[in-house]
């Protein structure tokens, strides 16, 4: 059997940012509660790791019955400024992980929509990231999921405003620039923000290369991961076999009888956890 993996997968350097920053955290804060704002990554394996360790998950509802000097970590995502502010007033050390490029979508959406422009964000409404970017937002400003949604999309008086154009970090690459098409095609004021982390295009392009080298392939992450669950989607279409697994234990049976087999992993996914994989399947069923 040989097992090749992506050329890019795994932690980027967002999530390992934050982890990171959880760990100081843990050891440098004895005796203090030390919690997450909400799972610090989508990976269930890695979080009961740091659970282990002592870090808490902290629901925004919860905030208000914080004990004072409580420490808590933003997590990549980011948060809104109203959960800060609340935080700050419950007295509690904030450790701020957002990720540089989340924010900076933040500021831009915080800029751009305080002013005669308007902003049109693309992403997952429900999802954390989105969720505290749209929490900087000014009047000026939707979101948007999809290209269904994006065709029956207009601005009232969108001829007297630049329209800003920006994403979600692990949205789709192919169905942004659907999107951006179509947006050109409708406001001739546009102006496109690609704030899709280079990260999730690289990982997409390096499992699409790792596909036509393998049998199969095994995506490797969280089931609540987004970025994870768009890479098992491409892997299930340019593979004849494919398996979106959270660990060793997942592996299906029929993966031990490949010759070739291709490992790509989410970005919250432990290299740990990645090695696991490898070392059970060198090892066999």
């Amino acid at each position: 059997m040989e097992i090749i993996r992506a050329s890019v997968l795994g932690f980027c350097f967002g999530v390992r940012r934050a982890v990171e920053l959880a760990e100081k955290a843990l050891s440098e804060n004895p005796g203090k509660k030390v919690y997450s704002l909400g799972p610090l990554i989508h990976n269930e394996n890695a979080l009961s790791a740091l659970e282990e360790k002592g870090l808490h998950i902290l629901e925004e509802s919860d905030i208000a019955e914080l004990e004072e000097g409580s420490v808590v970590i933003i997590r990549a995502h980011g948060v809104a400024p109203s959960v800060t502010d609340a935080l700050e007033k419950r007295g509690c050390k904030i450790i701020d992980a957002t990720c540089p490029r989340v924010k900076a979508s933040q500021k831009m959406v915080e800029r751009y929509s305080s002013e005669n422009d308007y902003v049109v964000l693309t992403g997952d409404i429900n999802h954390g990231e989105v969720i505290g970017i749209a929490g900087y937002a000014g009047e000026n400003f939707s979101q948007i999921q999809d290209y269904e949604e994006a065709e029956n999309f207009e601005i009232p008086g969108s001829e007297e405003k630049n329209v800003i154009l920006l994403s979600q970090t692990t949205y789709s690459p192919k169905e942004f620039e659907k999107i951006e098409n179509l947006f050109k095609a409708k406001f001739h004021n546009l102006a496109v923000m690609n704030t899709i982390c280079p990260a999730t295009n690289e990982r997409q392009q390096a499992l699409l290369e790792l596909c036509s080298q393998v049998e199969g392939v095994l995506v490797v992450g969280g089931k609540n991961s987004a970025n994870t669950k768009r890479l098992y989607q491409t892997a299930a279409a340019n593979c004849k076999l494919a398996a979106h697994i959270q660990s060793a234990a997942d592996i299906p049976q029929e993966f031990f009888n490949l010759k070739t087999i291709g490992i790509t992993a989410g970005a919250s996914t432990p290299d740990e956890i990645i090695e696991d994989v490898e070392r059970k399947l060198e090892a066999g069923f």
